[in-house]
Protein backbone atom coordinates (compact mmCIF):
# COMPACT_ATOMS: atom_id res chain seq x y z
CA UNK A 1 0.00 0.00 0.00
CA UNK A 2 1.66 3.50 -0.65
CA UNK A 3 1.98 5.95 2.05
CA UNK A 4 1.53 9.40 1.04
CA UNK A 5 4.53 11.31 2.73
CA UNK A 6 4.78 15.71 3.10
CA UNK A 7 8.19 16.01 2.85
CA UNK A 8 8.60 19.42 3.99
CA UNK A 9 11.96 21.86 3.57
CA UNK A 10 12.64 25.10 5.75
CA UNK A 11 13.50 28.00 6.09
CA UNK A 12 12.47 29.35 2.44
CA UNK A 13 14.11 33.28 1.70
CA UNK A 14 16.30 32.36 4.86
CA UNK A 15 19.28 33.02 2.06
CA UNK A 16 19.81 32.84 -1.79
CA UNK A 17 21.37 29.24 -1.71
CA UNK A 18 19.02 27.93 0.63
CA UNK A 19 16.21 29.07 -1.49
CA UNK A 20 17.37 28.07 -4.75
CA UNK A 21 17.66 24.31 -3.49
CA UNK A 22 14.39 24.07 -2.23
CA UNK A 23 13.16 25.30 -5.79
CA UNK A 24 15.42 22.66 -7.66
CA UNK A 25 13.91 19.66 -5.04
CA UNK A 26 10.20 20.93 -5.60
CA UNK A 27 10.87 21.17 -9.37
CA UNK A 28 12.43 17.25 -9.27
CA UNK A 29 9.57 16.28 -7.49
CA UNK A 30 12.02 15.50 -4.22
CA UNK A 31 9.50 18.08 -1.77
CA UNK A 32 6.06 18.62 -1.26
CA UNK A 33 5.91 21.49 0.77
CA UNK A 34 8.53 24.26 2.19
CA UNK A 35 7.73 27.11 4.98
CA UNK A 36 8.85 30.53 4.46
CA UNK A 37 10.29 32.64 6.98
CA UNK A 38 8.81 35.60 5.57
CA UNK A 39 10.53 38.35 7.38
CA UNK A 40 13.62 37.76 4.94
CA UNK A 41 13.92 40.85 3.13
CA UNK A 42 14.92 38.00 -0.04
CA UNK A 43 11.08 37.01 0.43
CA UNK A 44 9.47 39.75 -1.64
CA UNK A 45 12.05 38.52 -5.20
CA UNK A 46 11.84 35.13 -4.27
CA UNK A 47 8.44 34.42 -4.03
CA UNK A 48 6.91 34.90 -7.54
CA UNK A 49 9.26 31.88 -8.12
CA UNK A 50 7.61 30.17 -4.89
CA UNK A 51 4.18 31.09 -6.79
CA UNK A 52 4.77 29.46 -10.04
CA UNK A 53 5.30 26.19 -8.09
CA UNK A 54 2.14 26.48 -5.90
CA UNK A 55 0.26 23.75 -7.71
CA UNK A 56 3.36 21.13 -6.31
CA UNK A 57 3.80 22.22 -3.62
CA UNK A 58 2.53 23.34 0.34
CA UNK A 59 3.50 26.65 0.94
CA UNK A 60 3.63 27.70 4.35
CA UNK A 61 4.76 30.42 7.25
CA UNK A 62 7.72 29.67 9.06
CA UNK A 63 6.60 31.37 12.22
CA UNK A 64 9.69 33.07 13.35
CA UNK A 65 11.07 34.26 16.45
CA UNK A 66 14.94 33.04 16.94
CA UNK A 67 16.19 34.21 13.56
CA UNK A 68 17.08 38.23 13.37
CA UNK A 69 16.89 40.02 9.97
CA UNK A 70 16.40 43.17 9.80
CA UNK A 71 14.67 43.66 13.63
CA UNK A 72 16.89 41.64 16.79
CA UNK A 73 15.62 38.34 17.99
CA UNK A 74 15.87 36.34 21.09
CA UNK A 75 17.58 32.84 21.78
CA UNK A 76 15.83 29.68 21.62
CA UNK A 77 16.51 29.79 25.32
CA UNK A 78 14.80 33.34 25.94
CA UNK A 79 11.13 31.51 24.67
CA UNK A 80 11.41 27.95 26.06
CA UNK A 81 11.76 29.24 29.62
CA UNK A 82 9.79 32.29 29.53
CA UNK A 83 6.81 29.86 27.79
CA UNK A 84 7.14 27.14 30.10
CA UNK A 85 6.98 29.97 32.86
CA UNK A 86 4.09 31.57 31.10
CA UNK A 87 6.14 35.15 30.79
CA UNK A 88 4.82 36.26 27.54
CA UNK A 89 2.87 38.78 26.46
CA UNK A 90 -0.03 37.07 24.16
CA UNK A 91 -1.04 40.35 22.81
CA UNK A 92 2.28 41.18 21.33
CA UNK A 93 2.96 37.31 20.24
CA UNK A 94 -0.45 37.35 18.72
CA UNK A 95 0.87 40.96 16.75
CA UNK A 96 4.09 39.30 15.49
CA UNK A 97 2.16 36.44 14.01
CA UNK A 98 -0.12 38.61 12.35
CA UNK A 99 2.86 40.81 11.13
CA UNK A 100 4.76 37.44 9.53
CA UNK A 101 0.77 36.26 8.66
CA UNK A 102 0.00 39.35 6.40
CA UNK A 103 4.29 39.80 4.31
CA UNK A 104 3.53 36.12 3.72
CA UNK A 105 0.48 36.94 2.02
CA UNK A 106 1.67 40.82 0.75
CA UNK A 107 4.02 38.85 -1.75
CA UNK A 108 2.73 35.52 -2.20
CA UNK A 109 -0.77 36.90 -3.00
CA UNK A 110 -2.60 34.59 -0.76
CA UNK A 111 -2.70 32.91 2.80
CA UNK A 112 -0.26 29.82 3.67
CA UNK A 113 -1.39 26.60 3.52
CA UNK A 114 -0.30 25.82 6.73
CA UNK A 115 2.05 27.00 9.79
CA UNK A 116 4.71 25.13 11.66
CA UNK A 117 7.72 27.11 13.33
CA UNK A 118 11.15 28.01 13.30
CA UNK A 119 12.65 25.95 16.19
CA UNK A 120 9.08 24.89 16.51
CA UNK A 121 8.59 28.38 18.58
CA UNK A 122 5.15 28.09 17.14
CA UNK A 123 3.76 25.31 19.56
CA UNK A 124 5.64 26.35 22.76
CA UNK A 125 3.02 27.50 25.42
CA UNK A 126 1.25 31.03 25.18
CA UNK A 127 3.25 31.36 21.88
CA UNK A 128 0.79 28.84 20.30
CA UNK A 129 -2.38 30.60 21.87
CA UNK A 130 -1.46 34.07 20.26
CA UNK A 131 -0.60 32.10 16.59
CA UNK A 132 -4.29 30.33 16.87
CA UNK A 133 -5.49 33.69 17.54
CA UNK A 134 -3.83 35.32 15.27
CA UNK A 135 -4.64 32.76 12.33
CA UNK A 136 -8.66 32.78 13.39
CA UNK A 137 -8.32 36.26 12.37
CA UNK A 138 -7.03 36.34 9.37
CA UNK A 139 -8.79 33.08 7.55
CA UNK A 140 -12.13 34.32 8.56
CA UNK A 141 -13.86 33.29 4.96
CA UNK A 142 -11.28 30.79 4.23
CA UNK A 143 -10.38 27.40 5.42
CA UNK A 144 -7.84 27.14 8.21
CA UNK A 145 -4.09 26.21 7.39
CA UNK A 146 -2.83 23.14 8.42
CA UNK A 147 -0.46 23.02 11.46
CA UNK A 148 2.99 20.96 12.50
CA UNK A 149 2.36 19.01 15.44
CA UNK A 150 5.93 18.27 16.92
CA UNK A 151 4.08 16.59 20.06
CA UNK A 152 3.55 13.84 17.32
CA UNK A 153 7.39 13.40 16.91
CA UNK A 154 7.49 9.47 16.09
CA UNK A 155 11.29 9.06 15.43
CA UNK A 156 14.00 10.55 17.79
CA UNK A 157 16.56 10.59 15.50
CA UNK A 158 20.24 10.66 16.53
CA UNK A 159 19.27 12.28 19.94
CA UNK A 160 16.83 10.90 22.44
CA UNK A 161 17.44 13.61 25.20
CA UNK A 162 16.76 16.90 21.73
CA UNK A 163 13.54 14.31 21.02
CA UNK A 164 12.53 14.25 24.82
CA UNK A 165 12.91 17.50 25.96
CA UNK A 166 11.02 18.61 22.22
CA UNK A 167 7.43 16.48 23.02
CA UNK A 168 8.00 17.99 26.44
CA UNK A 169 7.70 21.62 26.12
CA UNK A 170 5.18 21.22 22.97
CA UNK A 171 3.08 18.82 25.05
CA UNK A 172 -0.59 18.92 24.00
CA UNK A 173 0.02 21.08 21.38
CA UNK A 174 -1.64 18.83 18.76
CA UNK A 175 -4.91 18.45 21.19
CA UNK A 176 -5.65 21.76 21.30
CA UNK A 177 -4.84 22.94 18.16
CA UNK A 178 -7.81 19.90 17.59
CA UNK A 179 -10.48 21.81 19.76
CA UNK A 180 -9.58 25.07 17.75
CA UNK A 181 -10.62 23.34 15.00
CA UNK A 182 -7.29 22.53 13.03
CA UNK A 183 -6.10 19.79 10.77
CA UNK A 184 -2.59 18.96 12.58
CA UNK A 185 0.12 16.34 11.06
CA UNK A 186 -0.24 12.93 12.56
CA UNK A 187 3.16 11.84 12.52
CA UNK A 188 6.28 14.32 12.51
CA UNK A 189 9.81 12.90 11.67
CA UNK A 190 13.18 14.92 10.30
CA UNK A 191 14.21 15.96 13.98
CA UNK A 192 18.19 15.00 14.29
CA UNK A 193 21.52 16.59 15.68
CA UNK A 194 22.46 18.73 12.54
CA UNK A 195 25.66 18.29 12.81
CA UNK A 196 27.88 17.39 9.63
CA UNK A 197 28.88 14.02 11.14
CA UNK A 198 25.27 13.23 11.18
CA UNK A 199 24.11 10.20 8.91
CA UNK A 200 21.39 12.38 6.89
CA UNK A 201 20.83 9.31 4.60
CA UNK A 202 20.55 6.51 7.62
CA UNK A 203 17.97 8.62 9.50
CA UNK A 204 16.44 9.07 6.48
CA UNK A 205 15.71 5.41 5.68
CA UNK A 206 14.73 5.08 9.90
CA UNK A 207 12.16 7.73 9.73
CA UNK A 208 10.91 6.06 5.81
CA UNK A 209 10.99 2.88 7.22
CA UNK A 210 8.54 4.09 10.87
CA UNK A 211 6.60 6.52 9.34
CA UNK A 212 2.59 5.63 8.47
CA UNK A 213 0.51 7.47 5.85
CA UNK A 214 -0.02 11.26 5.62
CA UNK A 215 3.24 11.93 7.34
CA UNK A 216 4.79 14.81 7.81
CA UNK A 217 8.99 15.06 7.78
CA UNK A 218 11.02 18.53 7.60
CA UNK A 219 14.06 19.14 6.00
CA UNK A 220 16.65 21.53 5.77
CA UNK A 221 18.34 21.71 2.33
CA UNK A 222 20.21 24.29 0.21
CA UNK A 223 22.83 24.59 -2.12
CA UNK A 224 26.23 24.15 -0.96
CA UNK A 225 27.59 27.60 1.07
CA UNK A 226 29.56 28.93 3.39
CA UNK A 227 27.51 31.37 5.96
CA UNK A 228 28.64 32.47 9.16
CA UNK A 229 24.61 33.43 10.34
CA UNK A 230 23.83 29.93 9.67
CA UNK A 231 24.09 27.34 12.32
CA UNK A 232 23.57 24.52 9.94
CA UNK A 233 25.18 25.40 6.56
CA UNK A 234 27.59 22.42 6.45
CA UNK A 235 24.51 19.84 6.47
CA UNK A 236 22.24 21.84 3.99
CA UNK A 237 24.68 20.71 1.13
CA UNK A 238 24.63 17.12 2.09
CA UNK A 239 21.04 17.18 2.82
CA UNK A 240 20.09 18.71 -1.18
CA UNK A 241 22.62 16.13 -2.58
CA UNK A 242 21.32 13.04 -0.74
CA UNK A 243 17.44 14.19 -1.47
CA UNK A 244 18.10 15.28 -5.15
CA UNK A 245 20.10 11.91 -5.83
CA UNK A 246 19.01 8.03 -6.94
CA UNK A 247 19.64 6.75 -3.63
CA UNK A 248 16.86 8.34 -2.28
CA UNK A 249 14.37 7.91 -5.30
CA UNK A 250 14.60 4.05 -4.45
CA UNK A 251 14.30 4.34 -1.06
CA UNK A 252 10.71 6.26 -2.05
CA UNK A 253 10.38 2.71 -4.12
CA UNK A 254 11.30 0.52 -1.44
CA UNK A 255 9.17 1.86 1.18
CA UNK A 256 6.18 2.43 -1.36
CA UNK A 257 6.19 6.18 -0.32
CA UNK A 258 4.66 9.06 -2.47
CA UNK A 259 5.84 12.22 -1.73
CA UNK A 260 2.79 14.37 -1.72
CA UNK A 261 0.95 17.33 -0.53
CA UNK A 262 -0.60 17.11 2.97
CA UNK A 263 -4.43 15.54 2.32
CA UNK A 264 -6.29 18.36 4.73
CA UNK A 265 -9.42 16.80 4.12
CA UNK A 266 -8.59 13.34 5.09
CA UNK A 267 -6.84 15.04 8.07
CA UNK A 268 -9.63 17.38 9.43
CA UNK A 269 -11.87 13.87 9.31
CA UNK A 270 -9.87 11.85 11.31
Amino acid sequence: MTKRLTLCADDFAQSGRISAGILQLIDAGRLSATSVLSQSPRWPELAGELKARADRADVGLHFNLTHAFETPAKPLSHWLMKSQLRQLSLAALRDEALSQIDRFAEHFGRLPDFVDGHQHVHALPVIRDALFDAIQRRWQQNPLPYLRSPDRLGHPGDNRLKSLVLRSVCINFDEQAHERGFATTPWFGGMYSLTPQADFAGLMQAWLARCPDRALIMCHPGLPASDADDPIAACRGREFDYLAGDAFAELCRRHQIAIARFPVETAVAA
